[in-house]
């Protein structure tokens, strides 16, 4: 029987019974009374330990920047280790933040993001973070405790739900761990299934009962998982683009995020137009002269709508097909080749041509391999004609078109201004999402973040936070709207008691205002759509944020001005109005709704919305 070392020796002991099935090569469990490991080795986990320790020890083999999370009755002992290893941990005040900071993480820097917290409500609370992170594919190890689940364990104990099955569907995989030995190895295969194929967020569950068991641990990390490449399917994709009388434009998504200078290069190469996808922003430079913005249909900027007009052929490399990125499945009909490395995206929603599984990074590469057979005479033309789009769009997003209060475009594009090319936005699903999506130019990968195919509200302040912890040197800015304030502010102690300088902007039209142009033209009346007032000023205060509004255009430079003159976290409130301005996303998700409808329900359509146009309307609340 393994010793135990503290109070809890009964639970320890039925542990010990129920996962008698110890990993082969570890060796015997030490004796009691030894003294425990106090470090890990950089390549490794070596040496007597608790579970505890074992779990820190990897953790911080793995270079983590910071675990967020709160600590509690199951994973007490694992959150003293951190502080004894010196693994960086960050407080947070409800666990939808812990998972959401931990994906944010990932996004800024490139590492992956992991997370803390007790089974139950703790795992419940962080359900909606981590599905975010599944549909946007963000790298995450979510590290959740459990009850203890021996034979003969007590029944009815706090925190007792199916964690494992309230995980699955949010998690790529998911790791369960029936012995002290297994921890430090699981962990770290953790690390690299978060981080192969497509990114996403493993599932790490431990009984509590485990980090308390001593061990001898002689563990090395495994190397990376191999990146598959078909060299026969990589053959047909290049004969297709060989075709110098197809016009070639590059549609780009997130997993173009470590592959930039590849993607530019290739976009020179074949003299391609570059799309992004809401989640590939900054792939490629928005000042470069073949980027013309996001999206490549109605949804998208205006430049990208246009020059994609004349686009004979679509390569897709790193995009998911969603409905965001292709505006409710509205994306135009052109030959599409898909490349990308899950190959579950492949081949759905829109028809293609050809499909290659692969790494982004290494398609592109593989391309300049052969760029004497590919490359394409420079098209001044084309250039030109992206340079005259895109000022387009610049003159319309920096032309107040909304008076009275503050036009969000407008405020997006000052914002824009206003922040260095290396600074961070992030942005909530709010009306202004698809604004900003169009209007901030980003120059570099990992500054420009929304939730982009899960669309968690309240998803922005927490994402800002993190960030912000773990790149202090950069300034983090965050663009959220009045309902999606109400879902996390609280959120914003930690900024205060971290002395985080993230700067909030708070768009504020005192409704759901999306939802509102969702109803309206439907039903002619609004309902559930209007929101509770906040006084901003004194919620600032009473978090020890400080304060700032904007209240017209006019002051909307000087507004900005005044915030990022403040020190330390500030809440700035921005009374705005949306009425006025063209949403390119909404009129095209109409006009495909209004397309799918037979003529039979068209004129039933008509039919209704006449009825409630005459009848009284209800905007009560």
């Amino acid at each position: 029987m393994t010793p135990k070392l503290n109070r809890r020796q009964a639970l320890g002991t039925a542990a010990v019974a129920a996962g008698a099935v110890a990993v082969a090569t570890q060796a015997p469990p030490a004796e009691a009374g030894v003294e425990l490991g106090r470090y890990a080795h950089r390549d490794g986990v070596r040496g007597r330990m608790t579970g505890a320790q074992a779990a820190a020890a990897a953790i911080r083999c793995e270079c983590t920047p910071t675990v967020f999370g709160i600590p509690g009755a199951q994973n007490n002992e694992l959150w003293d280790a951190f502080k004894a290893y010196g693994v960086p941990y960050f407080l947070v005040a409800h666990e939808f933040s812990a998972s959401v900071m931990a994906d944010a993480s990932a996004r800024a820097t490139g590492r992956v993001g992991v997370m803390s917290v007790v089974p139950g409500p703790g795992l419940t609370n962080c359900l909606t973070g981590l599905g975010e992170a599944l549909y946007d594919g963000v790298p995450v190890v979510a590290l959740i405790t459990d009850v203890d689940r021996s034979a003969g364990a007590p029944v009815g104990q706090v925190h007792g739900l199916a964690n494992e099955a309230l995980l699955r569907p949010v998690v790529k995989a998911q790791l369960v761990v029936r012995h002290a030995a297994e921890i430090p190895g699981t962990l770290f295969h953790a690390f690299r299934l978060a981080q192969s194929g497509e990114p996403g967020p493993v599932g790490v569950v431990i009984p509590y009962p485990l980090f308390l068991e001593v061990w001898d641990y002689d563990q090395p990390p495994p190397p990376p998982l191999p990146v598959p490449f078909d060299e026969a399917a990589y053959q047909r994709v290049a004969c297709h683009l060989r075709d110098r009388k197809k016009r070639i434009g590059i549609y780009a998504g997130n997993g173009c995020v470590e592959a930039g200078p590849s993607l530019t290069a290739v976009a020179e190469m074949l003299q391609a137009p570059v799309a992004t996808s809401v989640s590939g922003k900054g792939v490629i430079a928005d000042s470069h002269p073949l980027a013309v913005g996001w999206g490549y249909g109605k949804q998208g900027t205006r430049a990208a709508e246009k020059v994609f007009k004349d686009v004979d052929l679509v390569l897709a490399v790193g995009v998911r097909y969603s409905e965001v990125s292709t505006a409710n499945y509205a994306i135009p009909r052109t030959e599409v080749v898909h490349v990308d490395i899950n190959p579950d995206n492949l081949g759905k929603n829109v028809p293609t041509s050809h499909c290659l599984v692969s790494d982004s990074r290494v398609f592109l590469d593989r391309l300049l391999a052969d760029a004497a057979a590919l490359r394409r005479p420079a098209d001044p033309r084309l250039w030109a004609r992206i340079d005259g789009l895109r000022n387009v769009d610049r003159c319309i997003a920096r032309t107040q078109q909304i008076t009275g209060a503050v036009d969000p475009m407008f405020f997006l594009s000052q914002l824009r201004c206003a922040l260095g090319p290396e600074e961070l936005i992030f942005v909530d699903v709010t009306a202004s999402t698809h604004w900003a999506s169009e209007t901030v130019e980003v120059q570099g990968p990992r500054r420009y973040f929304t939730p982009a195919d899960n669309q968690s509200m309240g998803w922005a302040i927490p994402a800002a936070i993190g960030a912000q912890h773990v790149r202090p040197d950069r300034q983090v800015a965050c663009v959220t709207g009045d309902g999606c304030f109400l879902m996390s502010a609280m959120e914003m102690t930690s900024a205060a008691r971290a002395g985080l300088p993230v700067k909030f902007f708070v768009l504020d039209d005192g409704a759901y205002h999306y939802m509102q142009m969702l109803q309206e033209p439907v039903f002619r009346r609004t309902t559930a759509t209007e929101i509770a007032r906040v006084d901003y000023a004194a919620f600032a205060r009473g978090v020890g944020v400080g304060y700032n509004q904007i209240a017209s255009n006019e002051d909307v430079v000087a507004g900005l001005q005044r915030t990022f003159g403040l020190a330390g976290p500030i809440l700035t409130h921005v009374i705005v109005s949306y009425d006025g301005r063209e949403l390119r996303w909404l009129s095209a998700l109409r006009r495909k709704y209004i397309g799918d409808l037979t003529n039979r329900e068209k004129i039933r359509f008509a039919s209704r919305v006449g009825v409630r146009t005459v009848a009284m309307r209800d905007d009560s609340d």
